[in-house]
Order: structure tokens, then C-alpha cells, then sequence
């Protein structure tokens, strides 16, 4: 059933994020920093650089829909071009650390990646974040005082619903708008490959039905549909097809709001933040 508690912009029945987690190189080197010297496992990162996100942009040009693009600074630094036309195309830029490491377990790392991803997006592009997704969805307890010593609007990096909620502090201060993902709703878990870690790749009509799926129970729930992509894994011919082909599946049903990860936020803390639940 529609759950009447939740309140989208216009009367929609469901709310769509479609999210694009920019790494870049960066999620080559985070995890082995000796893939600095390793041109071909590098080349998978460029490539989403070079090629995906054009393609990705023509294709959301073409269906007339907004996204958010989650980007570490390293990349915004790097890849200053891509990020712009990203801007100019009237996407959201939000925050995905500096160099994309995972250091849940090192507060002191994580502050330093958080404030130097943010100084990246102020100096490179003029911009500051609204918005933050960790890496991998790797989270410290100490993530959340730090994105509101920030001021962030929304984090988007826990997977405990599919309808956004507050974090609250002990004190009972409000914190960030939580957007929840799932694994399920990423391309990486079905596509992205390494000769390190071998895994099979699924075809594009896997993946379709898992999310054509998922998002037919969210619109019946009347959630929020978040679902990441990665300009170096949908940014590859075919899955630019599969990328289209799920967008206008989505169109196909009535009362659909495609948003970015700030205006499905901020519709929430108008809506009176209602409980998921």
C-alpha cells in the first residue's frame, strides 16, 4: 500500500534519485595505492572520465531528468572539466570524500578527507556541497557530528530504509536528512570487475530485472528509489542502453518525481519530516 504518511512534491506516488558515484581513479587507488603505477587498471577509472560521463549526460539530457553526482575531490581536482559540465547541465555535485579511502576507523583521516574533498569543491568549482555519500557506505559513529559541524543538508551512506529520515544526536539536536541506498541498487556489486578480485559479470537483463523490480515494491511503498551508478561501469555502450531503457521504464509509471538528493530532502523537512514508519 501507499504509505499517505510520506509526502512527495505535486502528489507523486514515489520519489527517484538517480545518483553517479564519479570516482574516477580514485576507486582503483583507495584500496592499493600501487595502482598509481599501473596504467591499464588506472585506464578503467579514466575511462569513466573520458567517455562516461559525457554519454551519461547526453542520456539524461535526452529524458530530461536530474541527477546527483557524488564526486571525491581528488576527481573534482583532476577531472575539473567533467565536474563542470556536470554543473552545467544542471546536475547536483555533492560530496564522496577526497581520495575515496575507507578511514571509518580513523577519525582523524576521516575529518582530513571530509575537509579536504570540501575545500576541493570550493576552490575548483565554487561550490559547496549540500550533500555527502562515504565511500562504500564505510561510516564512523563520529560521520554524522562532522557533517553537521558542516552544515550538510543529507547524507546518503546508510541502508537501514527506503524512505529518508533525521539523525538525531544524544542531546536530541537534529542532525543530517538521511538518503538510504542498497547494494541491490548499485552497478559495481553486478559489473565491475578486476583481475585481482575475479567476479562473474552480469548481463544487462539481470540487472534490469533486479531494479525494474525493486522499483515497482518502492512505488508501492511510496519511497525513495536511490539507486548509484558509476560513470566507468554504466558509462560503457550497452549499459548507457540499459541506463535509458530503465529510465523510461520508470516513466511508465504515474506519478513518478525524479529529483536530486538536495530537492528530495528538503521536500521531506516540508513534508513535517514523517516517520518511515
Amino acid at each position: 500500500m501507499f504509505d499517505n504518511s510520506v509526502k512527495w512534491p505535486n502528489g507523486a506516488r514515489c520519489a527517484v534519485m538517480l545518483t553517479f558515484d564519479f570516482d574516477a581513479e580514485t576507486l582503483w587507488t583507495s584500496r592499493n595505492e600501487a595502482n598509481w603505477t599501473r596504467p591499464g587498471i588506472l585506464s578503467q577509472g579514466r575511462y569513466g572520465a573520458k567517455v562516461g560521463v559525457p554519454k551519461i549526460l547526453d542520456t539524461l539530457d535526452e529524458a530530461g531528468v536530474p541527477a546527483t553526482f557524488f564526486i571525491p575531490g581528488w576527481t573534482v581536482e583532476n577531472h575539473s572539466a567533467r565536474c563542470e559540465a556536470v554543473l552545467k547541465a544542471g546536475h547536483e555535485v555533492a560530496h564522496h570524500s577526497y581520495s575515496h579511502r575507507w578511514v571509518s576507523d580513523d577519525p582523524a583521516a576521516e575529518v582530513e578527507e571530509f575537509e579536504k574533498g570540501l575545500e576541493a569543491f570550493k576552490t575548483v568549482l565554487g561550490v559547496r556541497p549540500r550533500g555527502y555519500r562515504s565511500p562504500a557506505g564505510e561510516v564512523s559513529a563520529g560521520l554524522f557530528k562532522l557533517l553537521a559541524e558542516h552544515n550538510m543538508l543529507y547524507n546518503s551512506s546508510l541502508m537501514d530504509d527506503v524512505m529518508p529520515y533525521r539523525h538525531r544526536f544524544n542531546d536530541g539536536a537534529a542532525g543530517p536528512v538521511e538518503l538510504p541506498w542498497h547494494w541491490s541498487l548499485d552497478d559495481a556489486p553486478y559489473a565491475l570487475f578486476a583481475v585481482a578480485n575475479p567476479r562473474p559479470i552480469f548481463t544487462n537483463e539481470h540487472m534490469f530485472k533486479v531494479w525494474t523490480d525493486e522499483f515497482r515494491e518502492i512505488y508501492r511503498w511510496g519511497g525513495l528509489f536511490n539507486i548509484i551508478f558509476h560513470p566507468q561501469i554504466t558509462g560503457r555502450p550497452s549499459r548507457i542502453a540499459l541506463l535509458r531503457e530503465l529510465i523510461a521504464f520508470i516513466k511508465t509509471f504515474p506519478d513518478v518525481w525524479f529529483a536530486t538528493g538536495t530537492d528530495v530532502a528538503e521536500a521531506w523537512i516540508a513534508a513535517g519530516e514523517p516517520e518511515a514508519r
